[in-house]
């Protein structure tokens, strides 16, 4: 019997996360971007917050979007690389996942069309993307011996 010596997924041991956190990473900057603009003044209120002040925010929700922006980087570099130990990593990527499911049912519901729009499908895109990258992250982190390879050599008589 032939024993694979390698993860199935890319390994968390070189700092590279697998390719859904790497996307859900990505999605994820250009949330934290979002609300970096919104938090400098940008007058995309319509696009957030459920409509309701077109334009730019009010300074209560400025400040509310530069501190989503500072979760949001921290939930990029937690996804997008891998030097979160990988337990703590797992449990991240399953409760952000489950917060997005959240996101999403308050998107879809949002009275702003273009709130429902751009960020329904995002935030379902995170739910999906987090969940895989955290599934792969428990793969990943089971000792190489318990993966064996997919072609079984007879043993050489």
């Amino acid at each position: 019997m032939d024993i694979n010596t390698e993860a199935p997924f890319q390994s968390a041991r070189d700092g590279v996360a697998d390719p859904a956190g790497k996307a859900a990473a990505a999605l994820l900057l250009g949330v934290a971007g979002f609300q970096a603009a919104l938090a400098l003044a940008a007058p995309w209120g319509s696009a957030a917050y459920g409509g309701g002040n077109p334009g730019v925010l009010p300074h209560s929700l400025r400040t509310a979007s530069a501190g989503a922006c500072g979760v949001y980087l921290l939930l990029a570099a937690a996804a997008g690389t891998s030097f979160v130990p990988a337990a703590l990593r797992r449990r991240v990527l399953y409760g952000t996942a489950g917060l997005m499911v959240v996101g999403t049912l308050m998107n879809l519901a949002s009275p702003s069309l273009i709130e429902r729009m751009i960020w329904t499908p995002v935030t379902a895109a995170l739910v999906v993307l987090l969940w895989r990258s955290a599934k792969g992250e428990v793969i990943a982190s089971e000792p190489a011996f318990w993966h064996r390879s997919s072609s079984r050599k007879s043993p050489q008589r």
